[in-house]
C-alpha cells in the first residue's frame, strides 16, 4: 500500500516558548537549491552567518557559528569541550533547566556544585559571587532565561566577578538570544549558547553559539584531529582529548574556520534558515527588535490582568518573551490547552515538575510576537476560561490590549507630527 497524500500540517498560532512561527521568509530560504558544503556559494554563506551571529551575541569572538542539532546540542558541544574530568563546575538553578546544565556536566565527568532556588525567583549576583568563593569551581555555567518559570538572571556582575577570579562562565542563552540583550563581550561571558526555535524564528535543528579565545586554548589544549584527515603537522592533546567527537568544537571551528577541514556534512537547508533568520534580526535593529519584543509583553500582561489573572513572575526578574499565569483554582490547565488548540488552533504551553498544572506559559518570541498573536490568544483563552467556569471578567482581556495598543500608536502618530 502506498503513501498517496503530501502530508499536510494544520495551521497554528503558536504561542509557547518554543518551538514558535517559522518566518515565512526563513520557510522560503530553506526551499532554494541544496549546493556542496564545500561549494564557494555556500562557504560565503557560512562566513556571512558567523558575522551576523557575531552582531547578535554583540561580541568579537572569532568563533560565532551553529552546531547542528537543537539548543541542547550548542550546550553539549561547549560543556564537552570545556570540562576537563574532575573539574569543579558550579550551576546557580532556578528552574528545569539548571538542572540540564548539571545532568550534562556530570556525563563528562565534572564535579557538580549547585545552589537552589525557589521556582520563581532569580540569584542576586552577590549570592552566587559568594558561593563562587567558597566552592572555587573552575566552570561556573547558567541559564539567562529560564523559560519553566518565566524568570531572567542577571549576568554582568556575575560574569564580571568569574573574569576577575579567572573562571569560565559558561551561559544557555536560548530563550533570550535576539529577543532580549545579551551582551557576550560587555558581560564577559566565556560562552553563551543560542537556538533556533525561539527569538530567531527558524525551525528547530541548530544551536549557534559563541565563545571567546581564553575558552578556545582551553579546546585547543586538547584538540584532536581525527585519523585519515589529520596531517604530520597537526599534533597529539597534551591531555586527555575532549570526549565526544561530534561536539569537539576544536575540530568544528576547523570546519567552520579557513581552514575548511571535513568533520561532517553540514546541514545546508538548516544553514540557509539560520543565516535569513539572523539577517532578519540584524536587518529590524537588535534594540528595536528588544523594544518589539517588550512592546507585545505589555500589551499581553495588560489583557492578562484586565480578565482577572495573576501573573507568576512580574517585575524586573520577569523574562520579556515568556509570560507566565496561575492558573486559577479549580480549573484544569492541560484541558484549557487541550480546548485551545482544538476549538482555536492556538497552542501555549503547560510548565515542568512542581510547576505542571499550575501556571501556563505565553511565549511572545520572534515571529510569534505579533499584535494579531496577542489578541487571538487573549480572546480565545478568555472563551475557553468562561466556558470552563472560571472567575475571568468577560469581554475585558483585548479590550485592554486594544487600548495599550491605540494608545501607543497615538502617541507615535503625535510624535511624529
Amino acid at each position: 500500500m502506498g503513501y498517496q497524500q503530501e502530508i499536510q500540517p494544520p495551521l497554528r498560532t503558536i504561542m509557547t516558548p518554543g518551538p514558535v512561527e517559522a518566518d515565512p521568509r526563513v520557510l522560503r530560504a530553506m526551499s532554494t537549491p541544496v549546493v556542496g558544503q564545500f561549494d564557494p556559494a555556500f562557504t560565503s554563506i557560512m562566513n556571512e552567518t558567523m558575522e551576523l551571529l557575531r552582531r547578535i551575541f554583540q561580541t568579537e569572538n572569532e568563533w560565532a557559528f551553529p552546531v547542528d542539532g537543537t539548543s541542547r546540542s550548542g550546550i553539549e558541544a561547549v560543556l564537552a569541550s570545556a570540562i576537563h574530568p574532575g573539574d569543579r563546575v558550579l550551576v546557580p538553578i532556578y528552574g528545569r533547566f539548571g538542572y540540564l546544565l548539571t545532568e550534562i556536566a556530570e556525563r563528562y565527568g565534572a564535579e557538580i556544585h549547585t545552589l537552589e532556588k525557589e521556582w520563581g525567583t532569580v540569584f542576586s549576583p552577590q549570592e552566587v559571587i559568594e558561593e563562587m568563593d567558597r566552592v572555587q569551581p573552575d566552570i561556573v555555567a547558567m541559564v539567562h532565561g529560564e523559560t519553566s518559570t518565566g524568570c531572567i538572571q542577571p549576568l554582568k556582575e556575575i560574569g564580571h566577578a568569574c573574569r576577575a577570579r579567572g573562571i569560565y562562565i559558561v551561559v544557555d542563552a536560548v530563550a533570550t538570544i535576539g529577543g532580549v540583550p545579551v551582551k557576550t563581550d560587555e558581560w564577559c561571558l566565556d560562552a553563551v549558547i543560542g537556538g533556533t526555535q525561539k527569538c530567531f524564528s527558524v525551525p528547530s535543528g541548530m544551536a549557534p553559539l559563541t565563545y571567546n579565545d581564553r575558552l578556545e586554548r582551553r579546546f585547543q589544549a586538547r584538540k584532536k584531529v581525527e585519523r585519515g584527515i589529520a596531517t604530520e603537522a597537526d599534533k597529539q592533546p597534551e591531555a586527555p582529548m575532549i570526549r565526544s567527537n561530534y561536539f569537539d568544537l576544536s575540530q568544528l571551528q576547523d570546519y567552520w574556520g579557513p581552514r575548511r577541514l571535513n568533520h561532517h556534512t553540514e546541514a545546508t537547508s538548516m544553514v540557509y534558515a539560520l543565516h535569513e533568520g539572523a539577517r532578519l534580526i540584524v536587518n529590524e535593529g537588535l534594540e528595536a527588535r528588544f523594544a518589539r519584543h517588550r512592546y507585545h509583553e505589555e500589551a499581553l500582561m495588560a489583557g492578562l490582568q484586565a480578565m482577572g489573572l495573576s501573573l507568576f513572575v512580574e517585575g524586573e526578574t520577569k523574562l520579556p518573551v515568556v509570560t507566565c499565569i496561575n492558573v486559577p483554582e479549580g480549573i484544569d490547565a492541560d484541558e484549557v490547552r487541550k480546548m485551545l488548540l482544538g476549538q482555536f488552533g492556538i497552542e501555549i504551553a503547560s510548565s515542568f515538575g512542581p510547576l505542571h498544572g499550575k501556571i501556563w506559559r505565553i511565549g511572545s518570541m520572534g515571529y510569534s510576537c505579533r499584535k494579531e498573536n496577542v489578541l487571538a490568544v487573549l480572546g480565545a483563552l478568555e472563551s475557553v476560561l468562561l466556558y470552563a467556569g472560571a472567575p475571568v471578567n468577560p469581554g475585558t482581556s483585548q479590550q485592554a490590549a486594544l487600548s495599550f495598543y491605540m494608545q501607543e500608536e497615538d502617541t507615535k502618530a503625535a510624535a511624529e507630527v
